[in-house]
Order: structure tokens, then C-alpha cells, then sequence
């Protein structure tokens, strides 16, 4: 039986502070319709931007995972992501008036008990699952860290802490089925040692924080004086170390908070991936940066999937996007060496090119004598020239520029190409540009017939 994506029945208002930032926001979750997705929106702002919640967009993992699109940030929103992850939620617009998600008492309880107030609606469209087909992996070995997924039916998280700690020492926590997620996870809070604690403080960093919303692990022994002067800090009458060795300002959900509230993290990083996955996670010693890190490299495997080898539309009549004369003034080649006719099609993210295929190219003389065909390698060329056109766009003056091949992965070519075909091309980029490199996937078209594919990576240089 398929199961449904879902939604919420109404709003569901939450109002905190930020925990770095220590300013009062305001966040609404929004119901929305099929395949939307999770979106945030920035209700403070002029425009009122809105964009999806990606993996794409995370800058900063430091204290919190924090996405910036185009200058617009939103942090601290893992708390927030996992509630509607664990309550298998698909298709909601969040709406933030500031820069940072409220942090409440250091879980995902309230904001689930929101969503739940507001109740859940099933939509008429199946959920998109992505379904794990390989182990995927990823490993810091300085810092002993692992987050690995391996295939399976269903989503299930085992995760092991062990920060040389005496106090916490080894902790496990296990979630077989998400939809036990409300009631074994969500309440966990994070957790601090009182070393970073103390760092965060001298740093001007967790203005937002209260006490209320930490478990404080005592890593060493401290004088009352120098509780007492915490106690000062965060507005509390009197603090003190229990026996196992906490602060005294909260109660313990579970003997196994910590690892639960990092198995928490890891289902709200992993939320960025834009789809719930199918998969077993095995993680020691997660944090936000392996986590998105292996959303990103599960989200690379998501595109790729969605990026159904169909030949795009062509229909000669309809004017071009760029003709080769306006090609020209974008691309350095010239003939013989410009392999491009046509742009057909061009967004921020996908072009579309063509190249019309004659017995007079000059390399059929030779390649081959009786038998032409188009060499593989410029194939590839003509290809790379397509994504040059994309690639440019990303800069005010491309005729200033050029650029070049890093690495060439994956291709594979599946038929000749022979005088008299019309070679249809489709760049797609796999990430974002970053610091004027560009990772795209190609695919090249005769007809409907997919001839040759691979992922191309360029740099941007400026021509000096």
C-alpha cells in the first residue's frame, strides 16, 4: 500500500528566542500543498524571500546547522526539521521573522506538539521516497567520526556517543520506526560540557541560552563559587552538580538523553536532503557537519535519480535562446573548434544545446576513412561547451572569462554519432557554484535516444 504525502490540517504558531542570536521569533508552520516541499520563508524581510530547505544552502554547522540562500539566513533548524521529519510531514512552508529558529527548551517536543495541535492531513499524491541502493559513508578519521547508511525498507538510526567523558561515557540510542519518534526522541535536549559552556560565554555566543534548554555535562570539578557565578549569568537562584554528574537545572527524559538528542539531530540535518530516504544509519560520534555532509552526498544521488535520461523538447521553428553568433561573444571557441549551434533552453541550474552533425566536420577525414563517426572525446568537448554557456551565466561579464575542465566522471557512451545526426545536449548542475567551481551532470541526445552521459566538473578563471 503506497503511503500519502502529508501536510498539516491549520497553522501551528510558536514564539522563543534564539539561542546565539538571543532575539524573539516568531514561527508559523504553514499547511501546503503536493510536492511542495519544506520551504522557509522570511517574513521580516522586505521581500520576503522564500526558498527550500536544501542541503544545497548550509554554510555553517558550527553550533546548529544554518542555511544561507542568496545572503538570507536561517539558523539553528535542525530542532525544527526533525519534529516534521518524525511526524512524517512533506509539504510545509515555514515562516520566520529572524535570522535564527527558536530554540524552546532544547528539543523538538514543543514544536511537535504544535504540529500535532494542528493536526495532520494526508494528501491525494503518494510520498516520494529515496531509497538507498548502496552503503554510503562518511568519515573523519582525526576526529573518529562515521555516518554511514546502508539499503534497507525503512528508516531506522543506531547512533553511539563516547566523548572520553567519565560522566557521559559510552551512550547508545536506537529509533526503529520513525513513527516512534514523537515519543522516544522529540524530547530529548541538547546537551553542553561545561568547558564549551564557558567558551560559548566568553565568545558573546548563546545569548538565547537560559539554562532551561541544556542538559550541562561537569567534565571536571568545580568550585560552588564558580556555580554560583553561572547562576548569576543565567538567572538562576541556585545551581549545584548532582551525582551523576549534571547540572541540577533540568531532569533527565532518559538516562541516554545526549545520544537520543544527536539521533535527533541527525533525522533533522538529513531532512535537507528534500525527501524522506529509506535506509539504515549507523553514526559514532555525529555532529552537524558529518551529517549534512552525507546529505549532501545522498542529495547528489537524489538529483541524479530524478534526472530521467528523456530528450529534452526541440522544435526548430521556435527561436533560440542564443544563436551562434551570440554563442560567440560568450564562448572563446571559434570554428572548427566550436561545437555548439544552438541554445535552445537556459535557467540558473539547466541549459540546453544542440549541435548539427555534417559530413563536412574535418575530423570526419580521418575518423574514420569509410566509417564516420563523431569522436567520443568530442562529444565530451561539445558537452563541455553547453555547460560553459551555463556556467558563464554566473558571472556579469562572461566574455571575461574562461572555462576549465577539472574532471571528467562517469561517462559513458552508449551509441555512435554519425554525419546527419542533430546532438542534443542537457547540462544540469549537480550543486550550486562555489568559489568558481561548477559540478554538472550531461547527457547528449539523438532523438530520444541517449547517446552519451558523464559529470563534468569546470572551474571559472578570469582571463588575465
Amino acid at each position: 500500500m503506497t503511503d500519502n504525502q502529508r501536510t498539516i490540517k491549520k497553522p501551528a504558531a510558536l514564539k522563543g528566542t534564539g539561542l546565539h542570536t538571543g532575539l524573539e521569533v516568531n514561527v508559523v508552520f504553514h499547511p501546503a500543498p503536493a510536492d511542495y516541499g519544506i520551504r522557509f520563508k522570511r517574513t521580516d524581510l522586505e521581500e520576503k524571500p522564500e526558498f527550500d530547505a536544501l542541503v544545497d544552502y548550509v554554510t555553517d554547522t558550527s553550533r546548529g546547522t544554518t542555511l544561507d540562500y542568496k545572503g538570507v539566513k536561517v539558523g539553528t533548524i535542525e530542532h525544527a526539521l526533525a519534529a516534521l521529519t518524525g511526524l512524517q510531514l512533506d509539504n510545509i512552508r515555514i515562516e520566520i521573522d529572524g535570522p535564527e529558529a527558536p530554540i524552546l527548551d532544547g528539543s523538538s517536543r514543543l514544536y511537535v506538539e504544535a504540529l500535532l495541535e494542528a493536526g495532520i492531513e494526508e494528501l491525494d499524491a503518494p510520498k516520494k521516497y529515496f531509497t538507498v541502493k548502496e552503503k554510503t559513508v562518511f568519515r573523519d578519521e582525526e576526529k573518529n567520526i562515521e555516518v554511514i547508511i546502508y539499503p534497507d525498507d525503512h528508516l531506522s538510526l543506531d547512533v553511539m556517543i563516547d566523548y572520553n567523558s567519565k560522566v557521559l561515557g559510552n551512550q547508545y540510542a536506537s529509533l526503529h520506526n520513525i513513527k516512534d519518534f514523537a515519543e522516544e526522541i522529540s524530547k530529548s535536549r541538547t546537551f553542553v560540557f561545561l568547558h564549551e559552556l564557558e567558551i560559548l560565554l566568553k565568545h558573546n555566543l548563546i545569548k538565547g541560552g537560559d539554562l532551561d534548554n541544556a542538559i550541562v555535562i561537569m567534565d571536571r570539578k568545580v568550585e560552588q563559587e564558580e556555580l554560583d557565578r553561572l547562576a548569576t549569568l543565567f538567572n538562576k537562584p541556585k545551581i549545584k552538580v548532582k551525582p551523576e554528574g549534571v547540572l541540577n537545572n533540568i531532569d533527565l527524559h532518559f538516562p541516554n538523553e545526549p545520544a537520543r538528542h544527536k539521533l535527533l539531530d541527525i533525522i533533522g540535518d538529513l531532512t535537507l536532503i528534500g525527501m524522506p530516504i529509506k535506509g539504515k544509519i549507523v553514526a559514532t560520534r555525529p555532529g552537524h557537519y558529518a551529517n549534512t555532509q552525507l546529505a549532501a552526498i545522498i542529495r547528489k544521488m537524489v538529483k541524479k535519480e530524478m534526472q530521467k535520461p528523456s530528450a529534452p523538447a526541440y522544435n526548430p521553428a521556435v527561436e533560440p535562446v542564443h544563436n551562434v553568433n551570440e554563442i560567440m561573444h560568450i564562448l572563446p571557441h571559434r570554428p572548427p573548434f566550436l561545437l555548439v549551434d544552438k541554445i535552445i533552453e537556459q535557467n540558473d541550474a539547466r541549459v540546453v544545446g544542440l549541435k548539427n552533425v555534417t559530413m563536412n566536420e574535418g575530423f570526419f577525414i580521418g575518423h574514420f576513412p569509410g566509417e564516420p563517426v563523431m569522436p567520443g572525446v568530442l562529444l565530451i568537448e561539445a558537452m563541455a561547451q553547453v555547460g560553459g554557456i551555463l556556467v558563464l551565466k554566473s558571472v556579469p561579464d562572461p566574455e571575461n572569462y574562461l572555462t576549465y575542465f577539472l574532471k571528467i566522471d562517469k561517462v559513458k557512451f552508449k551509441r555512435k554519432v554519425v554525419p546527419g545526426d542533430t546532438v542534443i545536449f542537457q547540462l544540469d548542475l549537480i550543486e550550486p557554484i562555489r568559489r568558481g567551481i561548477a559540478q554538472m551532470y550531461g547527457r547528449a541526445f539523438v532523438g530520444d535516444t541517449l547517446v552519451t552521459e558523464g559529470e563534468l566538473t569546470a572551474q571559472i578563471a578570469k582571463v588575465k
